[in-house]
């Protein structure tokens, strides 16, 4: 009697936890983005790390499964070059954030679209191939750039500062929380909303620790504040290595 296998995702459930360290890796991107390039010459800086992020999401999608610090040492690299991306359109092209803002956020949307004609479904819970991979880390990559601008924007155009801006977008958090508790919201505009906002909250909360007092920060610094973020990221990953397992395929959701 044959057995059919079941094909694993390579992504982890949004659990509370995932929630935690995603945070994390966004207020990390942010501030280890900052140190290094006020730290080093920024043109080999932004290579480097383009280089070694290339590495760690090569490897990530040659993964069968979800392996846990693969796939958060790929979302951790997301964090840092995804910064350095929208950091470069606004200082180096000198593109307001204004304008980088919707340009990100059309281009997520036609990621979405472009998925979603392909493979029918953007449910996390059916990243079991390497192409919705490719979709996946396309938009996460995305949602990153997208939701550095928009921090940004929110904090210097809009003159929100750092902790404003990210009392903001908890704000709109909290709204997509109700929303799903609601039913207003479904499960996967839920999800990859949620993804957009926490970038931000990150970001700023991050920016408002790091910066100093007369730029409205606690003035702690980059670096103290990406060893902190590391450290925390890794006790995490820990912890949902020893208490989380990644979505049945049979889990997968259409989109409605």
């Amino acid at each position: 009697m044959s057995s059919t296998t079941i094909p694993q995702s390579r992504v982890p459930e949004p659990t509370a936890s995932f929630w935690v360290i995603k945070v994390l890796t966004t207020a990390m991107g942010e501030s280890l983005s900052d140190f290094l390039v006020t730290r080093f010459d920024p043109v080999p800086t932004v290579l480097m790390t383009a280089v070694l992020f290339a590495v760690v999401l090569t490897a990530q999608l040659r993964a069968d499964r979800y392996r846990p610090w693969l796939y958060w040492g790929a979302v951790s690299m997301v964090g840092v070059f995804g910064t350095m991306v929208a950091d470069v359109t606004h200082v180096a092209l000198g593109v307001p954030y204004a304008v980088s803002t919707p340009v990100f956020l059309v281009a997520l949307v036609v990621v979405f679209v472009l998925w979603r004609r392909v493979e029918g479904t953007v449910d996390v819970h059916t990243i079991t191939s390497t192409r919705r991979q490719l979709f996946y880390w396309a938009a996460v990559i995305t949602t990153f750039a997208m939701g550095t601008a928009a921090g940004d924007l929110a904090a210097s155009t809009l003159h929100f500062g750092y902790l404003g801006g990210g009392l903001v977008f908890v704000g709109l958090m909290a709204l997509i929380v109700l929303g799903r508790l609601g039913g207003v919201l479904g499960p996967v505009a839920a999800f990859w909303t949620a993804y957009v906002l926490t970038r931000p909250v990150g970001a700023s909360f991050a920016d408002w620790v790091a910066v100093p007092n007369g730029r409205g920060g606690l003035d702690v610094g980059t670096g103290l504040g990406s060893a902190v973020l590391i450290v925390a990221i890794a006790f995490g990953v820990v912890w949902t290595n020893k208490t989380q397992q990644a979505p049945s395929a049979n889990a997968a959701r259409s989109v409605r």
